[in-house]
């Protein structure tokens, strides 16, 4: 057992990107205990549990733990674990610096979490962090989470320099860009989007703290500034920030299906560009947030076409993920059930995100749940997904055993039908015209959220039976131990390598003598 000196100190990226997905799932266990607790106020009419500014803390803090310190951490553990050995190279380019990025995270939301005990309690005005509330009434804890959100965006940068610094630079001999996986042409553009977005986030929260103790009036109409420009500003952040979620997923998926169909990715330039183009297109969709809030017919429109134009990229990357499996020889382990499950389930989600981009549409879906519906397919059938079938598909590679496949079936199904449970109803809620973050409801409303709430806390149990996969695995060294090719089926479709590199060394590098991601 290494001692915690080591862990503290160590800039192997393996130990590093595991150290990411420890953190990411303890985040997803605390902030997945926080919407259980929403789903149990919403579970009938009335006052249940929580009063409702305790209700509004819940929500904040669901939503900006389970972004900022679930999914963000758990792709840049894949990334740290991946990467290198997808290029060829020893190590990161900046171990130090990897080390550091991932150690600024518990110091971020350590920061995060003791505003849970500070007078007046965490911030109760949503993850979204609106002008005035967070302004004129947001509590005295609003001080420290604008801190952690620049202790987690210093983490995010520097994580996305090293990847970039690492993919350019550290590539072996004959790993052209046309060669590279596409997981980590995934990760580049990534990287590239987070060092665009994420200093607009800090001059943001910095302006909201200059509003609140320095007396500037950024979002204030009574010293000339503007609420509305705080939304503009945000959004401008937030949209993009979606896709860097979702794009490392899109390359993880790209992995995982090809081995299962015994075939090559279909199309890999087009996914290539089909990610660039998204990445773009992500910049210039944010008034869709925005469509109620007075902005003028032309720029209505203008963001309505180029909200839709994003489906057609989306589109492709669906099309190449059917057209690999079409006439493939499938098989349906784990991993493989996750990637089809975000297949049809992300593109679900995608529907209704078309639905929120008509503007006469939107007004009626603005605020209420069916954006949140919309929101938790693209995020928890989309993303997530991806990350457990990401987990099951390189567990038996990072540990050397194989997890159990019962266990794994069990723990797709149980959740495959919990989260259409969950979701789908909300869609129907806001149908309807509930509105969203609100404690309390009419009557009216009663029968979908009881369902909504139990099918929240199945969703909650299935993923107990992935931690118990998990660690069954790692800690106990159960199962069966795994071959040096891991899936048999993949047999050909890895680049493979002569001369590999000896641990922790910068100076012999391995060179590419195969690689089936080679481009047509």
């Amino acid at each position: 057992m290494r001692k915690l000196g080591y862990w503290l100190s160590t800039t192997n990226h393996k130990d590093i990107g595991s150290m990411y997905l420890w953190f990411s799932l303890l985040m997803f266990l605390a902030a997945g205990a926080m919407a259980l607790l929403i789903r149990v106020e919403l579970s009938q009419p009335g006052r249940i549990l929580l009063e409702p500014n305790l209700y509004n803390q819940m929500v904040t803090m669901h939503g900006l733990i389970m972004i900022f310190g679930a999914i963000m951490p758990a792709l840049a553990g894949f990334a740290n674990w991946q990467i290198p050995l997808m290029i060829g190279a020893a190590d990161m380019a900046f171990p130090r610096l990897n080390n550091w990025s991932f150690w600024l995270l518990p110091v971020g939301f350590g920061l995060m979490g003791s505003t849970f005990f500070m007078e007046g309690g965490a911030p109760n005005f949503g993850w979204t962090m609106y002008a005035p509330l967070s302004t004129t009434y947001g509590p005295p804890s609003t001080d420290f989470m604008i801190l952690s959100i620049h202790v987690l965006g210093l983490s995010s940068i520097l994580a996305a320099l090293n990847i970039i610094a690492t993919i350019i630079n550290l590539r072996a001999p004959g790993m052209t860009y046309h060669r590279m996986p596409i997981f980590v042409w995934s990760w580049l553009i990534t990287a590239f989007l987070l060092l665009a977005i994420m200093p607009i986030l800090a001059g943001t929260v910095t302006m909201l703290l200059t509003d609140r103790h320095f007396g500037t009036s950024f979002f204030s109409a009574a010293g000339g500034g503007d609420p509305l420009m705080f939304q503009h500003l945000f959004w401008f952040f937030g949209h993009p920030e979606v896709y860097v979620l979702v794009m490392p997923a899109f390359g993880i998926i790209s992995e995982i299906i090809p081995t299962f169909s015994r075939k090559p990715l279909f199309g890999a330039n087009f996914m290539v560009y089909a990610i660039a183009c998204i990445a773009f297109l992500s910049f210039i969709v944010w008034i869709h947030h925005m469509f109620v809030t007075g902005v003028s017919v032309e720029v209505k429109i203008f963001f309505m076409f180029t909200t839709l134009l994003v489906a057609v990229p989306t589109a492709i990357k669906v099309f190449n993920w059917t057209a690999t499996m079409y006439k493939g020889a499938l098989t349906f382990e784990t991993p493989m059930l996750f990637a089809i499950g975000f297949l049809f389930l992300f593109t679900l989600g995608g529907f209704g995100g078309l639905m929120l981009g008509i503007v006469p549409a939107d007004y009626q879906y603005q605020d209420t749940y069916f954006v949140v519906g919309h929101f938790h397919y693209a995020i928890v059938t989309g993303v997530y997904y991806s990350i457990v079938a990401g987990v099951y598909y390189w567990l038996p590679k990072w540990t050397g055993r194989m997890y159990s496949e019962t266990l794994g079936a069990w723990h797709f199904w149980l959740s495959t039908i919990a989260a259409n449970l969950t979701f789908l109803p909300m869609h129907f809620l806001g149908l309807a015209g509930m509105p969203r973050r609100i404690p309390d409801y009419a009557l009216q409303f009663a029968d979908f959220n009881q369902i909504v709430s139990i099918g929240g806390f199945l969703f909650g149990i299935a993923q107990l039976i992935f931690v118990y996969a998990v660690i069954k695995v790692v800690f106990f060294k159960q199962g069966e131990k795994a071959t040096a090719q891991v899936w048999e089926c993949a047999k050909g479709l890895e680049w493979t390598i002569d001369s590999p590199a000896p641990h922790h060394s910068f100076l012999v590098q391995p060179v590419v003598t195969k690689s089936v991601h080679e481009w047509d």
